[in-house]
C-alpha cells in the first residue's frame, strides 16, 4: 500500500486531537498537486501525521485513510478560512478525506532531524522550497522514519 505524509497545524488538528476523536475529516488542502495526491489515496493507506507551523514542527504519529475523497465542504463555507469563492456545489475543485488515529509517537521527530537523515534526502518534505501539505513517502523512507522514533 502507498504511504504518505500529511501536514496539519496542531491548533487546527493535532495527532492528540485525532487520538481523542478517533476519526476526523482532513480538509483545507488548497494546492492542486497536494489535492491530486489526496485524491489518489485509498482506504487503508497510512500516513505520517506532521505538525506544521508550530514551535516544534515534525512528525507526531501515524494515521490511516478510512474512505474515498469527497468534495471539501469548507470550500463552500464563507465562514471558513478555506472558503473558495470560485467553488460551487456543482464545481468544487477541492477534496477532503476521512482519517483515523493509529499511533502517537513518544516524541515529535523534528524537521531538523529529518533533514539530517541522508536516507530522507529525496523526501519532498526536506527539499528546499517544497511546501506541499500532502506527499508520497517511499517504503524505504517510511522504514527510516519509523526507525527514528
Amino acid at each position: 500500500m502507498p504511504k504518505w505524509l500529511m501536514k496539519s497545524e496542531p491548533d487546527e488538528l493535532s495527532i492528540h486531537d485525532l487520538q481523542r476523536l478517533g476519526r476526523a475529516r482532513w480538509d483545507g488542502v488548497r494546492n492542486y498537486q497536494a489535492r491530486n495526491f489526496l485524491r489518489s489515496m485509498q482506504e487503508g493507506d497510512q500516513f505520517f501525521f506532521y505538525h506544521s507551523s508550530c514551535p516544534e514542527p515534525g512528525i507526531a504519529g501515524i494515521a490511516r485513510i478510512v474512505g474515498p475523497t469527497y468534495p471539501d465542504p469548507t470550500a463552500l463555507d464563507p465562514a471558513s478560512h478555506y472558503f473558495d469563492a470560485k467553488a460551487s456545489h456543482e464545481k468544487n475543485p477541492w477534496s477532503a478525506i476521512d482519517v483515523e488515529f493509529v499511533e502517537a509517537f513518544p516524541r515529535v521527530l523534528p524537521l531538523a532531524q529529518l533533514k539530517a537523515a541522508g536516507e530522507l534526502s529525496e523526501l519532498a518534505l526536506v527539499q528546499r522550497g517544497s511546501r506541499l501539505s500532502v506527499m508520497p513517502v517511499s517504503s524505504e523512507q517510511w522504514a527510516a522514519i519509523l526507525a527514528m522514533r
